[in-house]
């Protein structure tokens, strides 16, 4: 059974994949172009990829392809309903990164409460010695304690982004999804939007979540929240968030993800770095060693168990 790994420069190098217990071929490329997954896939059995992109053109001239391991969680990159046509399993990877990614978003949370980029740059650059005082108050510092977390999605990354934000003395609201009736437990999607002085977003990208918070939705903000973006990119339409920054329409942004990775120079939020309270992280919520480890240990484990039919996390 031959194995290809289109894109293990997704995972760190000292990320350890241990050997299938099953007789096998392991191929694995460092990153694979989109004219190359073709020729890469063409006698493999079972397609390991994480951001590589198999649409529907590539998957039906596989006919010997039996798996898709998505080296994830998210399965955007992958056609699902031409693999459930062609016969072919996918599964992905879960929970792995349920402490590194809330953790992430905690880390956004603070300092930008805090203003820690803003002042860390200030000193840097002398209005400490400038300022003849010993401590200066150029920018906003905010205690958690008493403010509110809206959540927006609530799987496990939401849920334990909850018991941290709880733990430290913050109220927690989950919305509704848009447009959708009010549940137990849940606030409408506007009421989140006015009411919270963090907005964290944790939903998967789909058609109907793509710019899920856009310009009419920034306007519903308080003017001193924070939006925090751990989940797509396209959740959030990018160009009416740098103009809620430079407008000072809203308190400020975490950013983990962008709507093509990665960025173009002239992207949107690449130009948003020149304020103080907008953070941008490369996609690495996700990524604590002990976070990338489970995720390698899981992939193997999800091929093990398609390979003794007694498949697990099967998307398709």
């Amino acid at each position: 059974m031959k194995l290809v790994f289109l894109d293990r420069k997704t995972l760190a190098p000292e990320i350890k994949l241990r050997a299938p217990s099953f007789a096998h071929h392991w191929e694995e490329h460092e990153e694979t172009a989109p004219h190359q997954v073709l020729e890469r896939l063409q006698d493999a059995d079972i397609a390991i990829v994480n951001k590589v992109r198999l649409g529907a053109d590539i998957l039906t001239q596989l006919p010997r392809l039996k798996l898709v391991v998505i080296a994830a969680t998210g399965s955007d990159n992958v056609d699902l309903e031409a693999c459930r046509q062609a016969g072919i399993a996918v599964c992905n990877i879960r929970d792995y990164s349920k402490n590194s990614v809330p953790e992430h978003a905690l880390a956004l949370i603070m300092a930008l409460n805090r203003s820690l980029n803003a002042y860390h740059a200030s000193v840097a650059a002398g209005r400490w010695h400038q300022s003849g005082q010993f401590c200066y108050f150029d920018y906003p510092v905010r205690d958690l304690a008493g403010q509110t977390l809206g959540l927006i999605g609530y799987g496990t990354i939401a849920r334990d982004l909850e018991k941290l934000a709880t733990a430290l003395g913050m109220k927690v609201m989950v919305g509704a999804r848009k447009g959708q009736p009010v549940g137990e437990g849940r606030v409408s999607f506007e009421q989140l939007l006015n009411d919270a002085d963090v907005v964290s977003l944790h939903c998967p990208l789909t058609s109907e979540t793509r710019h899920l918070i856009g310009e009419r939705e920034l306007a519903l903000m308080k003017g001193d929240a924070l939006l925090i973006n751990v989940g797509r990119g396209g959740l959030v339409d990018e160009a009416a968030l740098l103009a809620a920054l430079a407008q000072n329409r809203i308190g400020g942004a975490g950013v983990d993800v962008v709507s093509e990775e990665p960025p173009a120079p002239d992207n949107p939020l690449m130009q948003a770095l020149q304020y103080p309270n907008f953070i941008l992280t490369p996609h690495v919520a996700w990524a604590s060693r002990n976070a990338m480890q489970r995720l390698a240990d899981q992939l193997i484990d999800n091929i093990e168990a398609f390979v003794a039919g007694q498949p697990q996390n099967i998307l398709v």
